[in-house]
């Protein structure tokens, strides 16, 4: 194992150099936020595909195809399904908005009261998925190293949050290429070939699994179609994908580029399916399924290739945590904190980006501490992930794809069905569970008849935000008034 440290250690002070590097690029609040809005198609491809590939994905994706077979690509499936669809329609109007969170395109279209709520339910969101990431590497770190928990999560979170909170998106978009590329190479290259060659080939682990694992329907019709509700959807509204639609240097590099990593998520699906189903062939007895995606890479790689792989699950990992960092700390600070000042003390004056990214810097490192914390009281990466998306979905997807394609909402129906919603999702995790089917369906039924009802039953939005919001829609300025412009 001395080479695998060794291999592991070199990737991880690589990223903290790359990270250190991108620090220079970060000279404003854009360069710091969204990379200067100025990533083309390679760099854009390469760090969407690496912020919704992450723990849950890695881990997650393995340990369904363990337990599932070929099914368990559904969940994976789902995310890149709802990548696809957010780039073919829906990402060119979104990178022409020139906004920075999601919460600032519900205030373009309904006014500003729509901000509230959405940026605390978003925040949530992100939060809860650089949770999802940290349970996802300690648990490779606690399987592999026999380290406790807490340390696993303190040596990455350590790490996620430095490099995020030095050069800020800049730093987070150099970082993913590198993790793209060792994830590309590791997981795809490397461990599936070499695991279903350990396995024995795919007609003996069809010999040696359980039946239906070679079914595509097996892990449930109901399961699947709540995987689309709540990954395909959320792929569409979540504030870390957003965050990198917002860097693409035009709309077509928003839509092309997003495009070709939604294939990649496909394969990448498949990829976990089938590894799983080796695992689940070579060592069918696993003390708990979470456990299959270290014990291949352990049991079956040789040392140096096992180093790089156990790099990749890191790289994959990383990536999404230090993405939804930012945009954790985007919303809290840009969505929440600085409405709170707007609200309490007298409005800002002049150019404050120096001010921005330290205010920002600081809120990456709260909430990467805070995050860390919570991740040494939870254990489930799914249940963590789930509790993520049905808040975002249930309580968000209703407004803002309605504000997207619908004329006649407005801020009241939007308003209602964030409340509505989000409140029939809680509800029903609680009485139901956390895993449970029930509160996304009823929590998106919930949302939807309130938002179309209160619209139709209350007045049309203004027609000045109206208007704002087509010029912005069309990539033109629309008029900043002096509340927004604080924002």
């Amino acid at each position: 194992m001395t080479v695998d440290y060794f291999v592991m250690a070199a990737y991880l002070l690589g990223i903290i150099g790359v990270g250190w590097w991108g620090k220079k690029r970060a000279a404003s609040k854009s360069d710091f936020l969204v990379a200067g809005r100025r990533l083309g198609p390679l760099m854009y491809t390469g760090t969407m595909a690496a912020v919704v590939l992450g723990g849950a994905s890695t881990i997650g994706g393995v340990r369904l195809g363990y337990t599932y077979g070929i099914s368990g690509a559904a969940m994976v499936f789902a995310i890149g399904l709802g990548l696809l669809a957010l780039s073919i329609f829906f990402s060119a109007r979104i990178a022409r908005l020139k906004v920075y969170t999601v919460a600032e395109m519900l205030s373009l279209r309904y006014g500003d009261t729509a901000a509230v709520i959405s940026g605390i339910v978003m925040w949530v969101y992100t939060l809860m998925l650089v949770v999802t990431s940290t349970i996802a590497y300690a648990s490779v770190f606690d399987v592999l190293f026999d380290v406790p928990s807490w340390v696993a999560v303190l040596i990455g979170g350590t790490i996620v949050v430095g490099y995020s909170a030095l050069g800020g998106m800049w730093s987070i978009t150099l970082t993913d290429m590198v993790q793209f590329v060792v994830k590309s190479l590791g997981v795809l290259v490397l461990l599936l070939p070499i695991a279903v060659v350990r396995a024995g080939g795919f007609a003996a682990m069809a010999d040696k699994l359980p039946h239906g694992y070679l079914s595509p329907a097996s892990i449930g019709g109901q399961t699947i179609l709540t995987f689309v509700l709540i990954y395909t959807f959320g792929m569409l509204i979540g504030q870390d994908i957003w965050q990198r639609v917002f860097t693409a240097r035009s709309d077509q590099v928003a839509a092309w580029g997003g495009t070709v990593a939604g294939v990649y998520c496909l394969v990448y699906a498949l990829a976990g399916a089938v590894i799983g189903m080796a695992t689940k062939a070579l060592y069918p007895s696993l003390a708990s399924a979470d456990q299959a995606f270290a014990t291949i890479v352990q049991h079956a790689l040789p040392t140096g290739v096992r180093g790089l792989v156990l790099a990749a699950a890191l790289s994959a990992m990383m990536s999404t945590a230090s993405g939804a960092l930012i945009a954790s700390a985007t919303v809290a600070n840009n969505d929440i904190w600085a409405r709170l000042r707007r609200r309490t003390g007298p409005a800002a004056t002049g150019s404050e980006d120096g001010d921005e990214i330290g205010s920002n810097r600081f809120a990456i490192v709260v909430l990467g501490v805070t995050a860390m914390a919570i991740a040494c009281l939870l254990g489930d990466v799914i249940e963590a992930l789930t509790v993520a998306y049905n808040l975002l979905v249930g309580g968000l997807l209703v407004p803002i794809l309605g504000g997207l394609v619908w004329k006649r909402g407005n801020l009241q129906g939007a308003m209602a069905s964030m409340i509505a919603g989000g409140t029939t999702v809680i509800a029903f995790m609680v009485t139901d569970g956390l895993l449970a089917n029930e509160p996304i369906y009823y929590g998106l039924l919930a949302g939807l008849t309130a938002y179309v009802a209160v619209s139709l039953l209350t007045e049309p939005t203004e027609e000045a935000v109206v208007e704002a919001w087509h010029r912005r829609l069309a990539g033109e300025p629309a008029p900043v008034t002096p509340e927004f412009s604080a924002a």
